[in-house]
């Protein structure tokens, strides 16, 4: 049995401490807005904040989280900066399918954090291990500056 703090409340899982963290969400505790993308950690599908820094889960033994705090797609919106970055998705219509926002959003968040005030550069470096099979990459980058934008007002 393992422990894990995730968005808040802590939770007991009855795991493999080997379980990628993404399967443990998904799976043990019901939390699918985190997306299998690829497995291997390079699409960002899986993109997860632990002690607020983005991971990728798909690769991440849950063992690792262990005494960390795990925040998922699910509970951003309660955030100043996750819910800023949320709203500015709305605004620039930036989603298309779907199935890698949840992954882009969390990548985003965490960069707003690191650099508020980002440069295209510093955008493309961030969220360029994030992949768009529709190619929203110029609504995401419009996205992440209007939520940069609305944070500084």
């Amino acid at each position: 049995m393992m422990q894990l703090k995730i968005n808040g409340k802590t939770q007991q899982v009855d795991a493999d401490p080997n379980t990628p963290l993404l399967w443990v969400l998904r799976d043990h505790l019901g939390m699918t807005g985190t997306k299998f993308g690829c497995g291997v950690a390079a699409c960002g599908a899986c993109t997860v904040h632990m002690n607020g820094n983005a991971v990728r889960s798909c690769t991440l033994p849950a063992s690792a989280a262990a005494g960390s705090e795990i925040t998922t797609i699910e509970a951003v919106s309660a955030d100043r900066v996750g819910h800023a970055v949320q709203q500015a998705w709305i605004r620039n219509d930036v989603v298309q399918c779907g199935y890698c926002q949840s992954g882009q959003i969390m990548a985003a968040i965490g960069l707003l954090r690191s650099k508020p005030k980002p440069t295209d550069a510093d955008i493309d470096a961030a969220m360029s291990g994030n992949l768009c099979r529709c190619g929203t990459y110029g609504r995401i980058r419009s996205a992440i500056k209007d939520a940069a934008h609305s944070l500084s007002a």
